[in-house]
């Protein structure tokens, strides 16, 4: 799927999880917090794909949100897209075809978003605050990119890093300090994860099973026929796909935070 619908799946089903939660299990999170683990989500949501490199010294190519931060993003990519690549050499069986790119490899396995969410609670448990801000101000700015793609197209590099400092700064500011912030790793490795099921609703598919070997080869793609597989940026995708992630997107946030407007105006259900 292209960028713009996994970051609104991410959004959708870290909303539409958070309402779960809270309406069957009692665990209630302040609109900060929704809002921290929506936007981080729709950025993990968008991660795996940071394995597509291009031209980093012209600032072109490679995936959409590879671009997020100007080249330094750009540079990130290809360092991911060679240790993906690296990683698929090594771990290759004799079926496994040859490859010059690591694009829909290592990144787009469920061991890497397991790592993923373990490493964001490790390093937040370990440097706290300042570690979220990190993680924050790249994860806002990959969720800047997908959910608002042309607005970020327009805007530029400079302006989506800005309003991603900005953003992480005022979390900076409001969220409490002694904790581990275990949801934010969370929100990192349930985006990684829906990303993954975009991509294998494609005929590419995705190596969902790597690394358990399957007739003689580590990377097989899994994915679903032709005929009934999402065409990437068709319709199916852009108009079915991206309404139904912004009604549930909507309906959850409605059901959300009904109950603290009802609470205020103090009306009863």
């Amino acid at each position: 799927m292209m960028g713009p619908s996994h970051a609104l799946s991410g959004a959708a089903v870290w909303l539409a999880g958070s309402w779960a939660l809270n309406q069957f299990a009692g665990y209630e999170q302040s609109p900060l917090a929704i809002a921290v683990g929506t936007a981080v989500c729709a950025g993990g949501a968008l991660f795996p794909d940071l394995d597509m490199s291009g031209k980093v010294t012209r600032n072109q190519g490679g995936a959409t949100v590879a671009r997020t931060f100007g080249v330094v993003s750009l540079f990130f990519a290809e360092v991911m897209e060679k240790i993906s690549l690296g990683v698929y050499h090594a771990t290759k069986l004799s079926k496994d075809p040859h490859r010059n790119n690591g694009h829909r490899t290592l990144t787009h396995t469920l061991p890497f978003t397991a790592l993923v969410g373990w490493g964001t609670t490790a390093l937040c448990t370990a440097y706290g605050k300042w570690a979220v801000i990190g993680i924050l101000f790249f994860m806002i700015g990959l969720a800047l990119r997908g959910l608002f793609d042309e607005w970020a197209k327009r805007a530029g590099w400079v302006i989506v890093t800005i309003v991603s400092l900005a953003a992480a700064y005022f979390t900076f500011l409001h969220l409490p300090g002694d904790r581990g912030y275990p949801m934010l790793g969370l929100a990192v490795g349930v985006g990684c994860f829906v990303h993954i099921m975009g991509d294998i609703i494609t005929s590419a598919g995705v190596p969902i099973l790597w690394p358990i070997p399957i007739k003689r080869r580590m990377w097989m793609m899994i994915g679903i026929p032709n005929k009934i597989a999402v065409k990437v940026g068709g319709k199916v995708e852009t108009v079915v796909l991206r309404g139904v992630f912004t009604v549930v997107s909507v309906l959850a946030t409605a059901g959300l935070l009904a109950p603290s407007v009802l609470r205020r105006f103090n009306i009863e259900v």
